[in-house]
């Protein structure tokens, strides 16, 4: 009963990831979290989600790596996050705004509360990167072979 009720909460997770990944939050996190619930029991899930992993702490501690990669990381993790507020404002579309009205802000807002949540995410993680993977751990991750 765990494996299927795991199996269709990941397929879920997958399909709402790709539905939400052209809009502005978090589809290719939630994409990712469906992929590993599905790796706990597929073998190909698996290995499509150990090269993912792999890549993302590469770069993950690249971006965290120096003090002023760190800053930019979490200035603009910072800004993405905050532009959020802009769709919760919902401000009328600009007299110069070109396109169709429905290219204005899509999504609504709850995409500004997912651009917000994404920030905060965000930000969570660029400080768990910069304590665990460049303070902590940097033998480990050479030695694991996640670093060049």
């Amino acid at each position: 009963m765990r494996r299927l009720l795991l199996s269709t909460l990941g397929w879920s997770l997958v399909l709402v990831g790709v539905v939400l990944y052209p809009l502005p939050g978090p589809g290719l996190l939630v994409l990712v979290l469906g992929l590993a619930l599905l790796s706990r029991y597929d073998p190909w899930a698996a290995r499509r989600l150990a090269p993912l992993q792999q890549r993302a702490l590469v770069e993950t501690r690249r971006t965290v790596a120096t003090w002023p990669r760190l800053l930019v990381t979490a200035s603009v993790t910072v800004a993405l996050g905050a532009s959020g507020l802009v769709w919760l404002a919902d401000p009328a579309r600009p007299d110069w705004w070109l396109l169709p009205a429905w290219t204005w802000l899509p999504g609504g807002t709850w995409a500004g509360v997912g651009q917000i949540v994404s920030g905060v995410a965000g930000l969570a993680i660029v400080v768990w990167a910069r304590v665990a993977l460049v303070r902590r751990e940097p033998d480990a991750m050479t030695a694991r072979g996640l670093v060049r």
